[in-house]
């Protein structure tokens, strides 16, 4: 599989899409940063939000057990999986048994994890995302680029040729409004002839056996309501002990995302409804590993907001597709690696550690600090370039003299502006080639030592 620097070059040389996509992202932040603002108790929030995430982490076996019992006992069957091919199967399983063909969905960023979709084609089930954005992207055949807006990457002049195509829209249209209400239309019809919906879970309530699913399109709830089986797959780190937890979760999660104040539906499920059924597939596909690390058990504290990739100027320059992850972006940079971290072993050097994810972070995950740590694990399991190896060796070595890092200081300072422009800014560093040197004296070698040694 091509590293992350690799893809990252491809989207690069696209310079207006990524300049669009950098821009694009960062509005959506700054409406994040104002929605914040209008909340004077926001850190109080974050806190009690870390706080409660790191209780049901620290206790999840027991609280998964009264999830278990106080759903059952609402007349839903639980399901456990130990990894993605148990979760297809137990799926497949319940369609099969009741001769479901066709199946619609909401967003679930679990299910892109098990690759649920391919799985349940490949056995004769047609299976439609009924969120826009996802939409957009199974009908191109393509995985989601970001958790929360999955076709930010696309313009609209693409959906109109792509909608044009598919659904026999006017050539040419790119007008929101007018595309929006194609995709509706074609949407209703998969509702209307589904046989059962399949939904994600947002939040999942021990003391309740409830749990919460958050759209803004209504998607849910129509693919819900108009079938008699539903079935919702749910990571086992998407508990929260209480119904009392659940407000402080919702006031974070739709203004880290978008910057809403809630999410349009926050549809809360309680059991199925009078002649329905209901089932829940719980998930671990290694996040009882990740529970068991001093050092990345609070990357369980994640409730998908997307707020570090919004943020992060890795991400927002190189595009989602660039990490080869379900979940892209800072979070993604650590569950890749802690699932697979041959696999995954560029992601965490796909980070300038600035911080940022961290400051924006809803539920207070030290995202740097892990990515970091998860740069040592890297090197520890043999898995980092020879070419890195070799040039932070060197750097350690420079670095701990402190007579070889002053002189190459003062070398550099005079041999650089004098180095030809296509040497420094090139396709190998693609991100500075706007950036300006600085301007420097015109003088020799001899003469900026001496004039600097006097200075001293």
């Amino acid at each position: 599989m091509p590293s992350h620097p690799q893809l990252a070059a491809e989207f690069i040389e696209n310079k207006d899409r990524a300049h669009w996509h950098d821009q694009s992202l960062w509005f959506v932040r700054s409406k994040r940063d104002k929605a914040v603002n209008q909340l004077p108790e926001w850190e109080l929030l974050r806190e009690q939000a870390s706080q409660i995430k790191q209780h049901t982490v620290s206790d999840l076996p027991n609280l998964l057990e009264e999830f278990e019992r106080n759903a059952t006992a609402r007349g839903v069957h639980v399901h456990w999986a130990r990894n993605a091919t148990e979760h297809n199967e137990i799926v497949h399983s319940i369609l099969k048994q009741h001769n479901v063909s066709r199946v619609v969905k909401s967003k679930s960023m679990l299910t892109e994890e098990c690759h649920l979709n391919p799985y349940l084609e490949r056995h004769g089930i047609e299976i439609i995302d009924t969120d826009l954005g996802e939409r957009i992207v199974q009908m191109q055949n393509m995985p989601p680029s970001h958790i929360v807006m999955p076709a930010i990457h696309i313009k609209k002049e693409e959906i109109g040729e792509l909608f044009h195509e598919k659904l026999g829209t006017e050539k040419g249209a790119t007008d929101p409004q007018y595309l929006t209400e194609a995709a509706r239309q074609h949407l209703r019809q998969k509702f209307i002839q589904a046989e059962a919906g399949i939904t994600g879970v947002n939040f999942a309530i021990a003391e309740t056996g409830g749990f919460v699913v958050c759209t803004n399109e209504g998607n849910a709830d129509l693919g819900t309501s108009l079938n008699k089986l539903h079935i919702a797959c749910m990571g086992i780190e998407k508990l929260i002990p209480r119904a009392g937890d659940l407000s402080v979760f919702l006031r974070l999660l739709a203004r880290s995302a978008t910057g809403q104040p809630i999410t349009t539906y926050s549809s809360h499920f309680h059991g199925p409804a009078p002649g329905q059924e209901m089932h829940i597939v719980l998930l671990d596909n290694g996040r009882s590993e990740i529970s068991g690390s001093d050092e990345f058990r609070r990357s369980l504290n994640c409730i998908r907001c997307a707020a570090c990739m919004n943020t992060c100027p890795v991400y927002r320059r190189s595009g989602g597709y660039s990490y080869s992850n379900t979940v892209p972006g800072p979070i993604g940079s650590i569950l890749g690696p802690a699932r697979d971290p041959k696999e995954n072993s560029s992601l965490p050097f796909a980070c300038s550690l600035c911080g940022s994810c961290t400051d924006v972070c809803p539920v207070k995950i030290d995202l740097h600090h892990q990515l970091l740590t998860w740069r040592k694990e890297i090197r520890i399991k043999g898995f980092l370039p020879f070419s890195k190896r070799i040039s932070m060796k060197m750097m350690s070595w420079m670095m701990q003299a402190p007579k070889l890092y002053k002189l190459s200081g003062k070398l550099a300072r005079w041999i650089v502006p004098k180095l030809p422009r296509f040497l420094l800014y090139n396709r190998l560093n693609d991100w500075g080639k706007q950036r300006e040197l600085p301007e420097f004296p015109k003088q020799s070698f001899r003469e900026w030592m001496k004039e600097n040694h006097d200075k001293k």
